[in-house]
């Protein structure tokens, strides 16, 4: 596996491009606590590691997961919401990925500004 590139966007929260199932135990050796997925499955086409694939590693490897799945282009003030009470909720470090890390990001802003 190399290693993933992950951006911070504050001192506990860090997103990045796609993730595999074999990046869960490198988040967790790397101390990551939590892991949310913002890419909605087979987004990328059939290669795409599914979210039921890279669950069962990230809780095979002791963190907290959730799946938020949202598009690249819009996402919704529900969706911004959930993703303000996963901050809140989750045990930090927090790693968010999605394509490329940008909708994660966005994601971020926007509920760190609710």
């Amino acid at each position: 596996m190399t290693t993933p590139h992950v951006m911070p966007v504050a001192p506990d929260v860090c997103v990045a491009p796609q993730l595999d199932p074999s990046a869960m135990a490198w988040a967790a050796q790397n101390g990551f606590k939590s892991v949310v997925n913002n890419r909605p499955d087979f987004e990328g086409g059939p290669d795409q590691p599914t979210n039921a694939a890279i669950e069962a590693a990230a809780r095979a490897a002791g963190l907290e997961y959730a799946f938020l799945p949202v598009n690249g282009g819009y996402q919704s003030p529900e969706e911004i919401e959930r993703f303000a009470e996963l901050l809140r909720t989750m045990p930090r470090p927090l790693l968010a990925f999605c394509r490329s890390g940008a909708r994660s990001g966005k994601l971020y802003q926007a509920a760190s500004a609710l």
